[in-house]
């Protein structure tokens, strides 16, 4: 249908459920561990496949095994991975530590994707892009590129999901003063509400309304349960659909897609858009892994 590039990362999920959270100096035991390929640019960009995109990845893996299972995954979601580069060292991983009611811990480890760098095909591949989507999770050299890129008019639309707290990036991921020209630049400015809170010090609804002000076209504060907030011409509050959860893991990133291709792309209204995202999100909360349940055409509404 369309052309889209998703830039970031490409990393392997390490799950290991516990049998509770420890607290500091505390203590926990494994009761089930598995690894798979997850990533916010490479997560969205299988989800957009879903819908029928043309999508390619642009990001960095090792030399490992790990690499493999990253690269692979994407292949079989319908992705393109010629702009996956592998280099020395280790593939960036996350470790998901999982207790016994689904509450998580995150943590991030491996140089591959925050040595990634745009090259000269690289920004000719995004410039050829009906969208080009990318996260806080990817290097500021790289979101800089890009933003120039769009500042310029020669990337037609530029999606940015503020992927964590401001906190989590320092020395790996979008620096601050780059979150604030995507707060006054981009097509589409996507952040969840912990992130928000860390960006701006403010509730969702506030946070959707001051981005919006700072000259986003198009925001969405998700708030998980509670739904989310979306700005344009005026701010909407979506319900989030109510589903049987197995896994919430990848949510997010389903709901960004879908809100590309209906509300970035297929010019829908920000209401309609925002349902279509919400189920989204819910069918992929409906198996495990991020990529266990992403949506096609068929299984979202039509509005």
């Amino acid at each position: 249908m369309v052309a889209i590039v998703t830039v970031g990362s490409a990393v392997l999920d390490r799950v290991y459920t516990l049998t509770n959270l420890p607290e500091p100096d505390g203590g926990a035991f494994v009761t089930d561990a598995t690894e798979r390929a997850g990533g916010v640019a490479a997560n969205v960009g299988c989800a957009l496949a879903a819908l029928e995109h043309d999508v390619g990845v642009l990001s960095r893996v090792g030399d490992d095994d790990a690499a493999e299972t990253i690269v692979d995954s994407l292949r079989d979601h319908g992705v393109d991975t010629s702009g996956v580069r592998a280099g020395e060292g280790a593939s960036s991983y996350t470790l998901v530590l999982r207790g016994p009611d689904g509450d998580r811990m995150i943590v991030a480890g491996g140089d591959s994707v925050p040595q990634l760098r745009l090259q000269a095909t690289d920004r000719d591949r995004v410039r050829g892009a009906d969208c080009v989507f990318t996260s806080a999770y990817a290097p500021d050299a790289v979101v800089t590129d890009l933003l120039d890129l769009r500042e310029s008019g020669a990337i037609e639309a530029l999606a940015f999901d503020l992927a964590g707290p401001i906190e989590e990036l320092e020395g790996r991921g979008t620096a601050p003063g780059t979150i604030d020209r995507l707060a006054r630049t981009a097509d589409l400015f996507v952040v969840g509400e912990v992130a928000a809170r860390s960006y701006l010090g403010t509730d969702p609804r506030d946070a959707a309304e001051r981005l919006r002000e700072a000259g986003a076209a198009r925001v969405a504060v998700t708030v998980g349960a509670d739904g989310a907030y979306l700005a344009e011409d005026e701010l909407t509050h979506i319900e989030a659909v109510e589903t049987d959860v197995v896994d919430t893991t990848g949510a997010g990133d389903a709901f960004t897609a879908a809100l590309i291709d209906a509300w970035v792309l297929g010019d829908r209204t920000a209401g309609v858009a925002g349902q279509v995202a919400a189920a989204a999100a819910a069918q992929n909360c409906t198996a495990p892994g991020p990529r266990g349940a992403l949506p096609t055409r068929e299984d979202l509404p039509e509005l």
